[in-house]
């Protein structure tokens, strides 16, 4: 296994001194694009780990939801299901229901509920989209970043072979090489952040659908127990 692994760090080794020996501006450019790498992947981690508990929750909180005789007893158990976004809907809905039945027991108006979990469900999704534009703006602007070190090293390189009168390959080639690092590092910080973006982006829009699904959902049970109650007054009323 030492021999597979003798390669590898003969090649990172490598690459440490050709960072060590880049100019100051190479030196900047990459601690920019590293400072970029470390942001994105802090917020890639913790949207991984925030989505994962949210699916999790979400399937636990849909069985609850079926499996309760009454809207009350989902809302004493709905803060231990976050941070679904199905709970935000389910909240909001359950507000703007509360206050519409109040003491009469009948809800005034569907459509005041379905704008209100609306709400709530774009609040939820606008919470989980929160610092995802750094992933988009990390994959779009890193690697220029790095393709502006990459000139400007092989600008010193070239401008170094001028003064010293050599034009040969060897004496270019570690310019250039030691130029090229910044572009490795660009394209290093820009595709993580570039998948990653896609993938929390898809995530993000499924949890939308399951938001607008939950919410026909909650009003189907509301019209199911509202029917429920107009039975037995409808029969007292025959009475």
């Amino acid at each position: 296994m030492s021999l597979y692994l003798l390669p590898a760090a003969v090649m990172g080794g490598e690459i440490l001194d050709l960072v060590n020996q880049t100019g100051p501006v190479a030196k900047v450019v990459l601690f920019i694009l590293l400072a970029f790498s470390l942001i994105s992947w802090a917020i890639i981690l913790a949207k991984w780990s925030l989505l994962r508990r949210a699916r999790l929750r979400s399937g636990r909180f849909m069985r609850a939801f079926r499996k309760a005789q009454r809207l009350q007893d989902v809302a004493t158990v709905a803060d231990q299901f976050r941070p679904s976004p199905l709970v935000g809907v389910f909240e909001g809905g359950y507000e703007e229901y509360r206050r519409q039945v109040g003491n009469s027991g009948m809800i005034r108006s569907e459509t005041a509920i379905q704008r209100a979990m609306q709400i709530a469900a774009s609040e939820e999704m606008t919470r989980f989209e929160r610092n995802l534009p750094w992933l988009a703006i990390t994959g779009a602007v890193t690697p220029f970043i790095g393709l502006f070190g990459t000139v400007w090293g092989i600008i010193d390189a070239f401008h170094g072979l001028g003064t010293a009168g050599a034009a040969t390959l060897r004496a270019v080639a570690p310019g250039i090489s030691e130029a090229l690092i910044t572009t490795a590092a660009g394209l290093a910080a820009a595709i993580p952040a570039v998948i990653a973006y896609n993938l929390i982006g898809s995530s993000i829009r499924e949890f939308a659908s399951r938001g607008d699904d939950f919410a026909l959902e909650m009003l189907n049970t509301l019209d199911t127990q509202q029917a429920a109650r107009r039975v037995p007054e409808t029969a007292e009323v025959r009475r």
